[in-house]
């Protein structure tokens, strides 16, 4: 549940972004903003989220997230826009706009949908570590 709570934000998150700047500024239509924000939904919340944020943390997750949301408008984009626009310059200002919420909605990631995956009861520890108890019999009673 938590994760699709996440994933929602996010869409939102990204349709406000792109919508902003592709929308108004470049006079996309909803179906194209919509496409664009789905795709870049998906991709970013797999790859900057659940991947790169755990493992290197707000910082770098943002940078990735940039570069993400700044090619994959260029590219989508580029498939899904019919309009001639400058896509390099509305892809960086839609980045930056997207960039910027990214560090909220990691905070966000880490205080509510992390600590949850951590702390449930499933998550088996580390087997290498793992230490055996019995009770030890005396190897002589049993021959006599």
């Amino acid at each position: 549940m938590g994760h699709t709570k996440a994933l929602f934000i996010k869409f939102v998150m990204c349709t406000a972004a792109v919508w902003f700047i592709l929308g108004l500024f470049y006079g996309l239509d909803l179906g194209e903003i919509l496409t664009i924000s789905i795709l870049l939904t998906a991709a970013a919340y797999i790859v900057g989220d659940l991947f790169i944020l755990p493992r290197f943390g707000n910082v770098i997750a943002t940078i990735a997230d940039f570069g993400l949301a700044y090619f994959g408008i260029w590219i989508f984009g580029s498939m899904v826009i019919n309009e001639t626009i400058s896509l390099g310059w509305a892809s960086f200002w839609t980045a930056v706009v997207i960039a910027a919420a990214e560090v909220f909605f990691h905070i966000y990631l880490i205080n509510h949908i992390f600590d949850e995956d951590v702390s449930r009861s499933d998550i088996r520890p580390n087997p290498a570590f793992a230490m055996e108890m019995s009770e030890e019999t005396d190897i002589h009673k049993n021959n006599e």
